[in-house]
């Protein structure tokens, strides 16, 4: 399985992104020393796509099927759809609902099988969650010293309005499909569509 191993603020800086959107709450120091050339159409293009595929942990080919999929839907527009599709991948729902600091984290609780989807173990993190799906943590782990001091991390951030989370039971509900609006990823998906309709 490829995984991407480059130091997380390092490409945050070199992105221009906020690890805060990544569950990190440390902060680079260093400032990026770089002449302030013009950046291309296609530059630009290229660093929305790269940023997307960062946030949501999702590599080169997997991204283009999510791509490919989004076309294909009915409603709403292709760069709208892309970010949801990506939204509804069960680890970004996990690190939603505050079960996982950070997305990786999350997809690591969902690699070991500690997740369960409308009962069923599920442990594939790119699994595609629907609406009225229940996703809770399994009750052997649910004790487990990890996700008390995962709970205590992320007791303050907030769950976006299409999930209902239960911190007692560890388990949260996927109440309807996020609209763009409730999706809070600093991604222009506009010059997605426009680099891959190239």
């Amino acid at each position: 399985m490829a995984v991407n191993r480059v130091p997380v603020l390092k490409r945050c800086r070199s992105l221009g992104l906020d690890p805060i959107y990544l569950g990190i709450d440390k902060k680079s120091t260093r400032q990026l020393k770089r002449a302030n050339r013009k950046v291309s159409e296609y530059g630009l293009q290229l660093k929305e796509k790269q940023k997307a595929k960062f946030i949501y942990g999702v590599l080169e080919k997997p991204f283009r099927n999510y791509f490919a999929r989004a076309q294909k839907l009915k409603y709403g527009t292709t760069g709208d759809n892309l970010m949801i599709l990506l939204e509804l991948r069960l680890d970004n729902v996990l690190f939603r609902l505050g079960y996982g600091r950070t997305r990786k984290e999350s997809r690591q609780i969902v690699g070991h099988k500690h997740v369960l989807v409308n009962g069923k173990c599920v442990n594939i993190p790119s699994y595609q969650v629907k609406v009225g799906d229940v996703i809770e943590i399994k009750e052997k782990c649910k004790s487990a010293q990890r996700y008390k001091d995962i709970l205590e991390v992320t007791d303050g951030r907030l769950v976006p309005e299409w999930l209902e989370a239960d911190h007692e039971n560890l388990s949260g509900v996927v109440k309807e499909i996020p609209t763009r609006a409730q999706i809070d990823v600093p991604v222009n998906e506009v010059l997605i569509v426009e680099l891959y309709s190239k």
